[in-house]
């Protein structure tokens, strides 16, 4: 049986990991070094590091920190924020993440997607998407009922999520995470409408994210809205539960995952 991925994701602002409710008011949670080390040893399957203002500040990701995160742990990571373009994919790679998660440049610049497919797998490519649900539902410019938003949420791109979606996948992209703008940091649940209708739309993994307030919020992604792994945030960063706590809920819920 195919065991779901659990997530830990570090919104970090000057080398501080933060984390807000649909994307305002952040609070200080402490350094995502010793953070990402803790998860890794916790029993994270994977890790998401974003440097959240970077894009909107217009300069590059932290890099030494990337470098510091691979030096702790010895899972996969995906790293986002700040990259404009082929190169600093590279470096961001060679730093030691395994995946980048292009958001707003993509938006931007989809060839980018193709151009970092071809150079280093599309495996190795990650589209981050904020959508947000649009007033009155679907409609004949939003089919789906969900705009794709860019830029941490400051601006709107008149783009449909789900036919964004399955355009960056034809382009390359090897995984999609679903940040639902509406949910994020609600802790009410993810946002299982258009996690779902991507899933059904493509053919690579989606993640879920945002949202995320107990074990049966993740059963949820996975059962309802077909989500391959949940990024989980705000929850293990406060205590409220430990990776170990809430693979055994997920577990006792009939979820596949991996126990350490």
């Amino acid at each position: 049986m195919l065991k779901r991925r659990i997530i830990p994701c570090l919104d970090v602002i000057k080398r501080r990991v933060t984390k807000g409710v649909k994307f305002k008011d952040n609070i200080d949670l402490g350094d995502p070094v010793a953070m990402a080390r803790q998860y890794y040893e916790d029993g994270a399957d994977e890790l998401v590091v974003y440097d959240i203002t970077a894009s909107a500040e217009h300069r590059p990701i932290d890099i030494e920190m990337v470098y510091s995160v691979a030096e702790a742990i010895r899972i996969p990571f995906a790293v986002g924020g700040g990259i404009a373009s082929l190169s600093d994919m590279e470096r961001i790679l060679l730093a030691g993440a395994e995946k980048v998660s292009v958001n707003s440049l993509a938006v931007k610049n989809p060839n980018i997607i193709t151009e970092g497919a071809k150079a280093f797998g599309s495996q190795c490519i990650v589209l981050g998407m904020d959508p947000i649900a649009v007033s009155g539902g679907a409609c004949t410019a939003f089919p789906s009922g969900y705009e794709i938003t860019t830029r941490g949420f400051r601006e709107r791109s008149g783009i449909d999520a789900v036919e964004w979606a399955k355009r960056c996948v034809g382009l390359g992209v090897g995984e999609i995470v679903v940040n639902s703008v509406d949910a994020d940091g609600t802790r009410n649940g993810f946002e299982l409408t258009i996690t779902g209708k991507i899933s059904e739309a493509v053919g690579v993994p989606v993640v879920a994210s945002g949202g995320a307030g107990n074990a049966r919020h993740l059963r949820d992604a996975f059962d309802v809205a077909h989500a391959d792994a949940a990024i989980v945030a705000g929850i293990l960063h406060t205590g409220l539960i430990t990776i170990p706590e809430l693979k055994r809920q997920l577990a006792e819920l009939g979820v596949a995952v991996r126990i350490v």
